[in-house]
This record gives structure tokens, sequence and C-alpha cells, in this order.
């Protein structure tokens, strides 16, 4: 069962994006869908009744509004340290700690702070992630974390877990 709700979740998406209803374009998301589906359906989809919850869908148009707030502030804050004269960069490496419990939901969490500017994950080990950060601001652990990752968190707990 949760095979074929991927398949027909992936489907339509395929066709939301294509925004085209010719022949080829559906049997090209068909073999798209189909091809995702067997590859990834045993490994990134436990349980399909997740994937149909309202509540879950709710966060995550949350989580996507806050992640383009938090993407123009800091893209103004990036702006900002580039034209001063000065260039008030302190640039290093930081060691966050998440407590997301699933994988996906971590790569999730490291690949949103990485399309944030400012900020790369460099690494991923176990619940640590790795984080060169353009402007460390404080040697306290608990303030840079909720810095980095604080609402970024939050919500990937409420979507995934």
């Amino acid at each position: 069962m949760k095979q074929l709700t991927m398949f027909i979740f992936l489907f339509l998406l395929w066709m939301a994006f294509s925004f085209t209803l010719e022949t080829a374009n559906i049997i090209a998301g068909i073999v798209a869908a189909l091809i995702t589906t067997i590859i990834f359906s045993n490994r990134f989809l436990t349980s399909w009744q997740k994937l149909f919850n309202p509540v879950r869908w709710f966060w995550l148009i949350i989580y996507i509004i806050v992640f383009i707030w938090e993407c123009i502030k800091a893209n103004f804050d990036v702006a900002y340290r580039v034209l001063s004269p000065r260039m008030p960069i302190k640039p290093g490496i930081v060691k966050v700690h998440c407590s997301l419990k699933t994988d996906f939901a971590r790569v999730l969490l490291a690949n949103s702070i990485t399309m944030t500017p400012g900020t790369i994950t460099v690494d991923i080990n176990n619940s640590d992630l790795y984080v060169h950060w353009i402007y460390v601001s404080s040697e306290d652990a608990s303030i840079y974390t909720k810095k980095i990752i604080g609402r970024f968190e939050n919500l990937l707990k409420r979507i995934f877990e």
C-alpha cells in the first residue's frame, strides 16, 4: 500500500510541476514515479498514513514560509557584511546538536542550513551537525545552536516525528 501511495503522490507532483497533459509528459511522469518508488519507497516511507496527515501538511507550509523568511534575513545580513568597509566577519565551524530522530529530517535540516546564506553544513555525524558560519557570534553552544537551527528544528519535528 505504501508503494502505491508513494507512486500516486510522485506522479501527481510530476503533473503539478510539469503543468501539461501531453501524452509524452504523462508517460515520462509514470516512468519517473515508478523508478523513484521502486528505489526509495522502502527506504524513506515507513508509514503511508503519515503522508496524508493534514496537520503535517499545515506545518510543512509554515516551515516553507519560515524558511523563506530566514533566507531573506540571511541575504540582507550577508549583503551587509560584504558591503561594509570593515567587512565584519568572524568565520568558524561550530558543532550543533539536533534532536531530530529520523535521518531524512536531519538531512532536510542540514540542507536548510546550507541553503541559508552565511552558513554551510559541512558534516553530519549522528545527531551532530558541523556548520561553517560566516559570523560566530558566541562561544556558548546553546546560543549559537538556537541561532542556527532554532525554528527549523522545531518545525521539522512537527512534520516528521
